[in-house]
C-alpha cells in the first residue's frame, strides 16, 4: 500500500509510485531484497510504504474475521483453522455463495492398505464441503502411487506392484463412506481412481503435450524439491514427475467431473499451483488451489505418529478402544484445537466448553467420543466407556478390586488329562492334590491382567480373540495336538 506524504497532487505521486516500481524491478531479485530496497527508495521519494511483503510462492493466508465472507463454506473453513494459503480466495467465496454446488477433489495416494490420523484432517474438510452444500470428489492415487509423492519426504518411497497397490486402494476406499455420502445427486461424493487416465498415456505424446508448460527452474524451487536436494538425499527422475502428473489429474478432473477446486495440505502446495496455471494455459479455465496446514500435536510430535506406531483409521489395524484412547490422551493445549479440527460440533457450542482444572478431563472424553462415534459408530461407544470407567474404578479402589474373585481358567488334570473350569488351585476327581500350587494372595496388577484380557475380548474378532486356554498350557502339552483335543 503506497500512500503519498504531504500534499502531493495525485499525478506527481503516481509518477513517484511508477518510477519507484520501475526501479525495482530492476535491481532487486528476492523478496526480502524486494521489500527493503522499496523502503529505502520510497522514503527517498517521499513516499510512506505502509506494507510490502513478496515471496516466490504465494504467503499464507491471513485467517482474518469469518463474518467477512460470504459462503458458508469459506466462513466455516477459516474459523475452524483449516485455512493455510489459497490462489484466489475472494474469488472462491463468491463462486461458492453463487447458490450452484462447487465440486471439489482431494487426491489420497494408496501407500498402505489404511490410512491414519494423519490424513482425517482432509476428510473433515470433504466433509465441511459435503455438509455446506458442496460436492466432494475423492481421488485415489492408483496411478500417482507408482510413482510416489517427494512431499514431505527425506527418501524414496518404497516401490509397490500393481497387487499390493489394488489391495491398498480398495483398503482406503471403505473409510471415505464413514466420512460423506455417495451417490449420484448433485453434492453426492463421487470415488474416482487416477490409473483411469494416467495408465494408458504414452510418453513420447505426454511430454510433447504437457511437458512445455511446466518449467525445471520452477520445480526446484518447491519445497518438495528443494528440501530433498539441500539435504543432499537422492530425488530420482520418477520422484521429479510427480508434480507433473499431479497437475496433469486436476486438469483432468476439471474436465470429467468440472471440478474448479483442489484441496490438500500445505506441502502440496508446489503441485496445486501447477495444475491452476496448467489448465490456464491449455483450457482457459479459471480453477483455484486451497491448502489446509500440517497438523502437528503441542509438545511438537507428528500428528497420527504415537510412541507405538501410527493410529490407523481401520479397526482391523487399531481398534475402537485404543483409537478413543489417543484422542483421550491428547496434550491439554490441543484439545479446543482439535474439537475445532475433528469433529462437527458447532463452533459456539466448542467455545461455551470449560476446559479449566479437571474440566478438561470431561472436555478430552468430549473430543474421545466425537471423534470416535464419527469413524466406529456411536455403538462403539457404550464398550469402551464401560472399559475405561471399570480401570478407573479399580484405581480409585485397589483393595476392592484385590477382594475381586480371582479369575477361573480352564485346567488340565497332569494324571488323568481331564479338564475342569475353575481356579488354578481346583482339584480333580482322579487325584485328591492340588493340580498346582496354590495361586499367590490376588493383587492389584493380577486384577488388571483380567481386566486387561476381557477389554481386549470385546474389541477383537471372535476368530482372532486368544484362546483362554493358551494362557494355562503347561509347557508339555503336545505342540501338534489336534483341535479337539483337551488343552
Amino acid at each position: 500500500l503506497v500512500v503519498p506524504r504531504g500534499r502531493m497532487r495525485g499525478g506527481v505521486a503516481a509518477m513517484v509510485v511508477l518510477r519507484v516500481a520501475t526501479g525495482l524491478v530492476r535491481q532487486a531479485s528476492s523478496g526480502v531484497r524486494l521489500r527493503d530496497a522499496m523502503a529505502t527508495r520510497a522514503r527517498r521519494r517521499g513516499v510512506v510504504v505502509v506494507s510490502a511483503s513478496v515471496s516466490e510462492e504465494a504467503s499464507p493466508a491471513a485467517a482474518s474475521d469469518s463474518a467477512e465472507y460470504q459462503s458458508e463454506f469459506v466462513r466455516e473453513f477459516v474459523a475452524r483453522g483449516y485455512l493455510h494459503q489459497c490462489t484466489d480466495l475472494e474469488y472462491l467465496d463468491a463462486r461458492m455463495a453463487s447458490g450452484a454446488p462447487v465440486a471439489a477433489y482431494l487426491g489420497f495416494d494408496a501407500t498402505a492398505p489404511s490410512l491414519h490420523v494423519g490424513s482425517l484432517l482432509q476428510i473433515m474438510i470433504l466433509r465441511l464441503l459435503q455438509r455446506t452444500g458442496h460436492k466432494p470428489v475423492v481421488l485415489v492415487g492408483g496411478g500417482t502411487t507408482r510413482v510416489g509423492d517427494p512431499s514431505g519426504k527425506d527418501e524414496s518411497r518404497k516401490m509397490l506392484d500393481d497387487e499390493a497397490i489394488a489391495e491398498n486402494v480398495e483398503g482406503i476406499s471403505s473409510i471415505f463412506d464413514k466420512f460423506v455420502r455417495f451417490g449420484d445427486g448433485p453434492t453426492d461424493a463421487v470415488l474416482v481412481n487416477n490409473a483411469d487416465w494416467l495408465q494408458g498415456l504414452g510418453y513420447v505424446d505426454f511430454l510433447r503435450d504437457y511437458g512445455a508448460h511446466f518449467s525445471v527452474n520452477r520445480m526446484l524451487t518447491f519445497d518438495s524439491v528443494r528440501t530433498r536436494l539441500s539435504r543432499e538425499q537422492p530425488l530420482s527422475f520418477l520422484e521429479f514427475n510427480y508434480v507433473v502428473l499431479q497437475a496433469y489429474d486436476f486438469l483432468e478432473l476439471s474436465r470429467r467431473h468440472d471440478v474448479t477446486l483442489q484441496l490438500g495440505g500445505s506441502d502440496q502446495w508446489g503441485n496445486i499451483v501447477s495444475g491452476v496455471e496448467l489448465a490456464r494455459r491449455l483450457d482457459a479455465a479459471k480453477l483455484v488451489g486451497l491448502t489446509a496446514p500440517l497438523v502437528a500435536t503441542a509438545d511438537g510430535r507428528k500428528m497420527g505418529k504415537t510412541a507405538d506406531g501410527a493410529v490407523w483409521l481401520t479397526p482391523d489395524r487399531l481398534s475402537p478402544y485404543d483409537y478413543w484412547q489417543f484422542w483421550r490422551n491428547v496434550p491439554d493445549a490441543d484439545v479446543l484445537r482439535f474439537l475445532k479440527l475433528f469433529t462437527d460440533l458447532p463452533l459456539d457450542h466448542i467455545a461455551a466448553i470449560d476446559l479449566d482444572g479437571m474440566a478438561i478431563n470431561a472436555a478430552k472424553r468430549r473430543l474421545a467420543d466425537e471423534t470416535t462415534a464419527l469413524l466406529h459408530g456411536p455403538d462403539a461407544l457404550p464398550p469402551i466407556h464401560a472399559a475405561v470407567d471399570a480401570l478407573f474404578a479399580a484405581a480409585a479402589d485397589p483393595a476392592a478390586a484385590a477382594a475381586e474373585e480371582p479369575p477361573r481358567f480352564v485346567v488340565r488334570c497332569k494324571r488323568c488329562h481331564g479338564t475342569l473350569e475353575g481356579p488354578r488351585n481346583s482339584t480333580c476327581r482322579c487325584v485328591e492334590p492340588l493340580l498346582e500350587s496354590p495361586p499367590p494372595t490376588p493383587t492389584v496388577s493380577s486384577y488388571f491382567k483380567s481386566l486387561a484380557t476381557t477389554t481386549a475380548a470385546l474389541f477383537h474378532k471372535p476368530d482372532d480373540r486368544p484362546p483362554v486356554l493358551s494362557l494355562d498350557t503347561p509347557a508339555d502339552t503336545p505342540a501338534d495336538a489336534p483341535a479337539d483335543a483337551p488343552a
